[in-house]
């Protein structure tokens, strides 16, 4: 009854109805499969429709030893795990992206420190041998392109896939944390130099990088471009002095065509994960995780704050996540829309009792009205 109850509550949600536009948004949590061990978390989503999505992460065997690779499918019902063909290595997903439904690619890192690279063909998932000397950290496709960030003794390493194999792309000055491409000759990098937070823009020939935060310690990891004249990235403002563990504020900029300028947003602590567009391509949502808010009189001096921040297009609203009974807040948050859709999937890891952690997954039932 209640797995009966949960389906319908999805099918709900994932059904776009134009007259619940005026409806707030919401979030939702969703269990895993209960094949999955607890510590285990997932690290990134990518999801093609209602009815299609795969999640990527980590499933645990203890608190300490090494994990397996972990691949949950969604199929308008339910998430399932999936197994990985031929794969007995322990290790991690760590990110997925796909050009399509036949044509998705995933990366990970096995215990031992090497480089995993599988790809799905629309029919099942094979391992694929990773470009020579280079560990990877993310896959991410855009505009009918494939791209990998990784690095190659010690040096950031971007490459594309061109229909043949991986080739080289020049990589901007310091690290690349996120990528938004648009095209072969037109994307975005979030990442940092030791100037501070910085963004490229790649145009086919040459980066050009600008530093958007130079306080130092800064960086953006990701980041979204809407059109010529407004793109978005976000991750964490910088940091001097104070006691150890202090909370480190975040940091939300805007390109308007002309100047990058900081966004104010509805908490003071906390890194901004990740950034997901509406259907029109729009900010939609800002996920961030770890979020406090000032708390004076507190001890500590902080209070929760809101995870997910929606954009309406000229201010923010926030949103909490849903309790977990037995769990705590979430320590990674990722958001995967749904295309065609109002629906945007997050996935991540929380923590658990006694300093373990679970695997979360949840959906929000409505994307703010534009």
């Amino acid at each position: 009854m209640a797995r009966r109850l949960l389906v319908a509550a999805l099918a709900v949600a994932m059904t776009i109805v134009s007259s619940a536009a005026a409806e707030p948004p919401s979030w939702h949590h969703v269990p895993v499969p209960a094949q999955v061990r607890p510590q285990a978390g997932l690290n990134e989503a990518v999801a093609f429709g209602p009815d299609r999505a795969w999640a990527v992460g980590a499933d645990a065997v203890g608190r300490e030893a090494p994990g397996f690779p972990l691949l949950l499918r969604w199929d308008g019902d339910a998430w399932q795990r999936r197994n990985l063909p031929g794969a007995g290595w322990q290790g991690e997903l760590l990110s997925i992206a796909a050009t399509s439904p036949t044509a998705a690619w995933a990366v990970g890192r096995d215990s031992a420190g090497g480089a995993r690279l599988l790809r799905f063909d629309g029919t099942a998932w094979h391992e694929s041998g990773p470009p020579r000397g280079v560990m990877l950290t993310r896959v991410v496709a855009g505009g009918g392109e494939t791209w990998l960030i990784g690095s190659r003794d010690g040096a950031q390493v971007l490459l594309r896939r061109d229909g043949r194999g991986w080739q080289d792309v020049p990589a901007p000055p310091g690290a690349v944390y996120g990528l938004h491409i648009l095209a072969a000759d037109d994307a975005w990098a979030a990442g940092a130099t030791n100037s501070g937070a910085a963004v490229s823009h790649w145009d086919g020939q040459a980066w050009q990088q600008t530093i958007v935060d130079g306080f130092p310690r800064s960086a953006v990891s990701s980041v979204l471009a809407v059109s010529p004249t407004e793109v978005w990235a976000g991750g964490t403002a910088g940091f001097v002095g104070g006691p150890v563990g202090r909370p480190i504020p975040p940091l939300l900029v805007r390109w308007d065509g002309q100047t990058w300028s900081r966004v104010t947003v509805p908490t003071d602590y906390g890194s901004i994960s990740s950034l997901a567009p509406t259907p029109s391509g729009a900010l939609g949502w800002v996920s961030v995780a770890r979020s406090q808010k000032g708390a004076p009189g507190n001890f500590p001096p902080f209070a929760p704050g809101p995870d997910f921040l929606a954009w309406n297009g000229q201010s923010f609203t926030g949103y909490s996540e849903p309790a977990v009974a037995g769990e705590g807040e979430s320590a990674t948050l990722r958001l995967a829309p749904v295309p065609g859709t109002a629906t945007v999937w997050s996935v991540g890891r929380a923590d658990g009792p006694e300093g373990t952690f679970a695997p979360r997954i949840m959906y929000s039932r409505l994307a703010p009205p534009r």
